[in-house]
């Protein structure tokens, strides 16, 4: 908005001191985050005061966890802290009708809000359950058919490749070293020297042309499992005070680091990556997004006064999954997401592994001899005697030594 307000200004010969700064996308960057920041400091505290007030708290299962209990009527769906303190400053600083812009705020209001009626049904109408989860998987899928759909089709969403003997030029023309404007399906390879991967070598059986008009065939599908797979991930890690809020920050950092490269023709040239024309922009939302989190985070910190509730965590997790994908680093999420991969990971385990036992050995067997002692994985080290805080500290170091990874592969090929 602001953007725009400086543009409209220029064109009719008005300059303001200062004004001119709105046109760097680093300066507007900076004052997302501490609005963000700031938003979420400020207000999260009337926020959390209005949940309690309505009686958001949390019913807690008894588990048998230590200092369980105490957490019962902590208010829940604190993700609107995360969501407002996003929102603000993105329509504020950024270019609004960028199509990464657009795409990612629908991300956020539509599995904020799939998010929102689960907790609401939860706390107000009282259903233990929440929402089907049959119609939690037909949100995330609808979710994943428009950014699939808009990944593919819109012509804003572009790439420019590098010519593989592209010469060094110099800093102010290095457009030379870089192909014309392409519309495909490719993303990026960690790890492989050749790194770009394009989802229509998967019709191998096509001839080129025919292969890449199809290629929505296969991209889309993995695009709409991309994102119910990380929604869900951040869903089963949001299960202590800070884990997913701190985890899904330093991931953010990280894609927030992606992206501005990305963006920016000078950057894309030497470290030798995909130019993603109109990419700058997201670097705004995403550091929008950690400066809220983080704010969130300081009121979620053991022992926690608001839990995100599945309002944050599906929208968490769904934002991720869609910055990732418009970054063309899907292929990274594994090691980048990798708290995500492991807490999901766990339970699928725990699950398998407990009929394969009932089934061999019986229920009264399966029962006493399960893989871990409880899942989510978090669940397991708090059944073996660790804090939370120790938990999610030691996660979060984790998540830090992934998040350096993805980033070392830019030059790791």
């Amino acid at each position: 908005m602001l953007y725009y307000l400086y543009e409209y200004l220029t064109n009719h010969g008005i300059h303001i001191p200062g004004l001119g700064m709105l046109k760097y996308i680093s300066f507007r960057a900076g004052m997302a985050v501490l609005f963000s920041l700031t938003i979420a400091l400020v207000y999260g505290k009337r926020i959390i005061n209005f949940l309690r007030k309505k009686q958001m708290g949390e019913l807690v299962r008894d588990l048998g966890l230590d200092g369980q209990k105490q957490k019962e009527g902590t208010p829940t769906m604190g993700g609107l802290i995360i969501i407002i303190a996003t929102i603000i400053p993105v329509l504020l600083f950024t270019r609004i009708m960028n199509v990464y812009i657009i795409l990612l705020l629908v991300s956020v209001l539509w599995m904020g809000a799939i998010g929102f009626l689960d907790d609401y049904l939860k706390k107000i109408k009282k259903n233990k359950d929440g929402l089907s989860g049959k119609f939690k998987v037909v949100g995330q899928v609808g979710l994943g058919l428009i950014v699939g759909i808009t990944m593919y089709f819109h012509p804003d969403i572009t790439v420019k490749r590098k010519y593989s003997d592209a010469k060094v030029v110099n800093r102010n023309n290095v457009e030379q070293n870089f192909m014309p404007t392409e519309k495909i399906t490719v993303s990026t390879v960690p790890f492989a020297k050749n790194n770009e991967f394009d989802y229509s070598g998967i019709l191998f059986w096509m001839n080129d042309k025919d292969a890449h008009e199809w290629a929505w065939i296969v991209f889309i599908p993995i695009v709409i499992f991309i994102v119910t797979a990380v929604s869900n991930g951040a869903n089963i890690t949001d299960g202590i005070d800070g884990l997913a809020a701190g985890t899904s920050t330093v991931i953010l950092l990280a894609l927030a680091f992606f992206a501005y490269v990305s963006g920016n023709i000078i950057f894309a040239d030497y470290l030798n990556i995909m130019f993603l024309p109109n990419m700058g922009e997201t670097t705004i939302f995403v550091v929008a997004m950690v400066g809220a989190v983080i704010g969130f985070f300081w009121y979620n910190t053991y022992p926690a006064q608001v839990f995100m509730g599945d309002t944050g965590s599906l929208m968490l997790g769904g934002v991720i999954a869609v910055l990732a994908i418009i970054l063309r680093k899907e292929l990274m999420i594994p090691i980048l997401c990798g708290i995500f991969l492991i807490e999901n990971i766990s339970v699928m385990l725990q699950v398998g592994v407990f009929k394969f036992r009932k089934r061999k050995y019986g229920l009264e067997y399966a029962q006493n001899n399960r893989l871990f002692k409880m899942s989510p994985l978090h669940h397991h080290y708090q059944k073996s005697g660790f804090h939370e805080s120790k938990i999610v500290n030691r996660m979060i170091i984790i998540g830090v030594m992934l998040a350096i990874i993805c980033l070392i592969t830019l030059k790791m090929r």
